[in-house]
């Protein structure tokens, strides 16, 4: 005889619902991007250890602390500086 738990068998069907209606692929998470239009980024987590994203990360800490106002995290730089840095750590 099994015990059913309409709670967590519902919230698994939420928890679904709003993965699958994000388009963040699982081993990636979203930037956003800009210094005073933000643009959102998806990239791979392993940007996080390369030292020039590292630097990215040291702005995005002196500007906004623990606070992004665009509810993710938020890196103040232009678009342009970004792009050339993604796909220089795509080339390596």
């Amino acid at each position: 005889m099994g015990i059913r738990l309409p709670g967590v068998v519902n919230a698994k069907k939420i928890l679904h619902r709003i993965h699958n209606s994000d388009s963040i692929p699982k081993g990636h998470l979203a930037v956003y991007v800009g210094e005073t239009q933000r643009k959102r980024f998806v990239v791979p987590v392993s940007y996080l250890s390369h030292p020039s994203f590292k630097t990215l990360l040291s702005q995005a800490e002196e500007e906004f602390g623990f606070h992004h106002p665009m509810g993710g995290l938020t890196i103040p730089c232009r678009e342009e500086a970004f792009l050339n840095l993604t796909q220089s750590l795509n080339g390596s």
